[in-house]
């Protein structure tokens, strides 16, 4: 309850500040963020070719977070938040001690995204009983051969036998875990689609029509679905552009930032690189650093000349089709 009296008069406060900031055109933050992602680890057991971590495309070094560090800064941001996500790049459940940090969690709504091998053994009733939020599996396809097309090295009968897994153990405990089957919707998937909303029917999930975001050059045409609806992109003067007006603006600066396995602050999930490093919690406060004079000059830089930065040409913030479900 004592959070309440927290995290009700932050949440306005920052969503004030955003939407003041977009009607004058100049950013000024107060408040904390509302959610936070934690990178956990970016080693993962798939190769996705689309993926910074999987297509070996990442040059950043690879590890697993300290739960110390977790410690303090759910310490510190714990008051604030409502939800936190346990992912970013990589496998969160590669994790030696994964089952420690949604132990930590408590009060607030914890979200995992996983590519679903990693759901046998106990783990689902471990994952239920941890108080988890939601649970996010990946599911690209309703049989191997399509399956393997996007998730390379992974298991089609592994990860549904771990999402019937997971629905038996929830409805055993009747727990109120929230199951979402993901569906990145690509070319040679898309014909699957009906079959996996009968899927996901079946085990009590919600399913999830993702539009692909490609990373590598031009090889979007390679991914594309045939349908316009499922398109993140579109062939502009023999390019495909993502089909975002781009505006100068972006929410997640305000209440979505992420932490890498190693401390780093960054300011959003499509920094796959963390080209952008906005401070290090190894060295400083979070609160100093989401107020420090680097996070100003991007927030500035962004609501001036947002389509010059890289990381946002491939964003969907702003983007009125760039995810359906």
């Amino acid at each position: 309850m004592a959070d309440t009296f927290i995290k009700i008069p932050n949440a306005l406060l920052s969503g004030s500040s955003y939407l003041i900031s977009s009607l004058r055109g100049k950013p000024e933050v107060k408040g904390m963020p509302l959610s936070i992602s934690f990178e956990l680890t970016n080693h993962c057991n798939l190769k996705c070719p689309e993926c910074a971590s999987g297509s070996d495309l990442m040059t950043r070094e690879r590890g697993f977070m300290d739960l110390g560090l977790f410690k303090n800064v759910i310490h510190e941001l714990g008051p604030y938040l409502y939800y936190i996500n346990l992912y970013f790049q990589g496998e969160p459940m590669m994790h030696p001690g994964f089952f420690s940090f949604p132990a930590l969690t408590k009060g607030i709504k914890t979200v995992v995204s996983t590519n679903g091998h990693f759901l046998g053994e106990g783990n689902p009733e471990k994952l239920i009983k941890s108080g988890l939020y939601k649970l996010i599996v990946s599911l690209d396809g309703m049989n191997q051969e399509v399956y393997s097309q996007y998730r390379q090295k992974g298991e089609f009968g592994k990860v549904i036998a771990g999402i019937r897994n997971v629905a038996a153990v929830r409805d055993k405990l009747h727990s109120s875990l929230k199951l979402e089957v993901q569906f990145l919707v690509n070319r040679y998937n898309e014909n699957q689609i009906p079959e996996a909303k009968r899927f996901a029917k079946e085990v009590g999930a919600r399913l999830k029509l993702k539009s692909m975001q490609v990373i590598s050059g031009n090889d979007a045409v390679r991914w594309m679905p045939a349908k316009g609806k499922f398109r993140r992109y579109e062939e502009i003067n023999g390019r495909n552009t993502i089909r975002n007006s781009m505006p100068d603006r972006c929410p997640r600066l305000w209440f979505n930032p992420v932490i890498t396995w190693d401390g780093l602050v960054i300011p959003c999930c499509f920094d796959k690189d963390a080209e952008f490093v906005m401070g290090d919690l190894k060295k400083d406060s979070f609160r100093t650093i989401w107020n420090n004079a680097r996070y100003k000059e991007f927030r500035k830089h962004v609501f001036s000349r947002r389509s010059s930065i890289g990381i946002c040409r491939n964003c969907t913030s702003g983007m009125k089709s760039g995810i359906v479900s």
